[in-house]
């Protein structure tokens, strides 16, 4: 059983929650409780809901804060049993310093430690974060990441360099490389075409050689929020379980499965001939215990590159 396979992996993860809905720690715990890890999670924020709604409250963790949760965790001696950090949705640039800090303080700890950042900073062209986060994960972060996983927009940022072709995408990808990471995946490109997204991953391997690929997403007919979360905390478990190609592929299936069935379920709450609204197209994580364990939707191929 997977339980047993990874009873021994704790992770740390730091990044947004919701009291309702499905974003950051809400969308990264459940689906990697079920594929057998321990999640110990600090929220970055603490909201209501996820801002597409039109009212939103509640709390952002300051940096002190942030250090006197870890503070705690050293001293009754818990930092030294993690095998995992995730990290996400980070608002202040203060606080992602101190983050990075704490990476350190982890690998120190276990230099086996896998380190997976998603860093998050806008998407579509703009900033939905302070710009004054671009170089601390640029400059402090990337080099003590293991994987990486940003969109498009991101890794223009990280980089500096435009993504106008494939081509363009191994360039930026070689810059991250070079600062660190052993896996970078560019989650969604303006690449695809009207069915599709591109998603773009190279990773290298132990002897220094690469493996680069290419991979279509089938586009679903709506706007969700949390799914870059789940991409991150799937590809975490999966890239444990398997190679990279395979573990993209399982990741993708979960997600299509997923995302199926949430707007499924919201056409229906909306009514026919109505566009379902956010709070019907929260994600359908619960209904899809069975495909995150075991995804078995169809993906297309990745192709080498």
């Amino acid at each position: 059983m997977t339980t047993e396979i990874n009873n021994c992996r704790r992770i740390l993860s730091i990044q947004s929650h919701v009291v309702r809905g499905y974003v950051g720690n809400k969308s990264a715990t459940f689906p990697l409780q079920v594929l057998g890890y321990e999640v110990d999670a600090i929220n970055s924020v603490q909201f209501s809901n996820h801002t597409q709604y039109p009212h939103i409250g509640g709390q952002i963790l300051k940096c002190g804060e942030l250090k006197e949760l870890v503070n705690g965790l050293r001293n009754n001696g818990l930092l030294c049993k993690y095998s995992h950090l995730l990290t996400g949705y980070i608002g202040d640039p203060s606080f992602l310093q101190e983050t990075a800090a704490v990476v350190k303080e982890l690998k120190a700890l276990n230099p086996q430690l896998v380190y997976v950042c998603d860093p998050v900073m806008g998407d579509h062209g703009r900033f939905y974060t302070s710009e004054t986060l671009l170089p601390v994960y640029r400059d402090e972060v990337l080099p003590v990441a293991d994987i990486v996983v940003p969109n498009q927009f991101e890794i223009e940022c990280l980089t500096g360099k435009k993504i106008a072709s494939v081509c363009d995408a191994v360039n930026a990808m070689k810059v991250v490389h070079d600062k660190g990471p052993h896996t970078v995946i560019i989650t969604s490109t303006e690449l695809g075409d009207t069915d599709n997204l591109l998603m773009i991953a190279s990773h290298r391997k132990g002897d220094g050689s690469f493996v680069r690929f290419q991979q279509k997403i089938p586009v679903q007919d709506a706007v969700f929020v949390g799914t870059g979360d789940l991409f991150a905390a799937l590809l975490l478990a999966w890239s444990e379980k398997a190679d990279i190609k395979e573990a993209c592929s399982k990741v993708i299936s979960t997600m299509q499965h997923v995302l199926t069935r949430t707007l499924k379920a919201a056409k229906e709450l909306a009514g026919e001939g109505n566009k379902p609204n956010c709070m019907q197209l929260e994600l359908q994580l619960i209904q899809s215990i069975r495909d995150i364990e075991t995804p078995t939707t169809p993906v297309p191929s990745a192709e080498d590159i």
